[in-house]
């Protein structure tokens, strides 16, 4: 939990500094803008259990899911309310407080690196933090960057982290996160003999 209020504090300060023109433009998330990837990093932790049953409920009729939906009603919102739920729920609460913490660390550290690789803003990511995000993204529910990988070595060239076996996939920690999450902008930082594998499944 401490490691996502971190990563939640981070992306706070990232939004802070962005212009207008910014918070409206893409991010590696297909037809999202970079509002509406916050929208849907936060957009879960204010509801109910009702309203979350009720967004889950609306989902199952509707092109893209609950998410879509999430995004949706927040698509009004100016950028400066959507700054200030962030910094609201820096601490997890709901659904993304879940397996501790990891669903809002995890997730949040993509979605952070879905708006920064676009925009162009690059960051260090704490190493013990992004350890955690890339163990559970093998087996996230939803996520499941295991079946990405099958049959491949990931290793990452700038902390202590490996996982599988076959064909090797090098590089950061922060690409390989990326790259299980589905992220093609991801394969041209990666290198090894299982980088062209990899790349076909994404």
């Amino acid at each position: 939990m401490r490691m996502a209020r971190d990563e939640r504090v981070e992306l706070a300060a990232l939004l802070e500094g962005l212009t207008p023109e910014q918070w409206d433009s893409p991010s590696l998330c297909e037809k999202w803008r970079v509002r509406d990837v916050v929208a849907h990093a936060i957009g879960f932790d204010p509801l109910t259990r009702t309203q979350l049953l009720k967004r889950m409920a609306k989902g199952l009729v509707t092109r893209g899911g609950a998410n879509a939906v999430g995004v949706a009603e927040y698509a009004d919102v100016p950028p400066g309310e959507l700054l200030a739920l962030v910094r609201r729920f820096a601490e997890p609460q709901g659904i993304t407080a879940g397996f501790g913490g990891k669903i809002a660390l995890t997730d949040g550290m993509i979605h952070q690196q879905d708006i920064r690789r676009p925009l162009g803003i690059p960051r260090t990511i704490d190493p013990d933090r992004l350890r955690v995000a890339l163990q559970f993204s093998l087996y996230a529910p939803r996520l499941l960057g295991a079946r990405q990988v099958r049959g491949l070595r990931l290793v990452a060239t700038d902390m202590g982290w490996s996982h599988g076996k076959g064909p090797e996939v090098r590089g950061s920690g922060e690409a390989l996160l990326m790259a299980m999450a589905g992220r093609r902008d991801a394969v041209k930082d990666l290198d090894g003999p299982g980088k062209d594998m990899l790349a076909r499944r994404l």
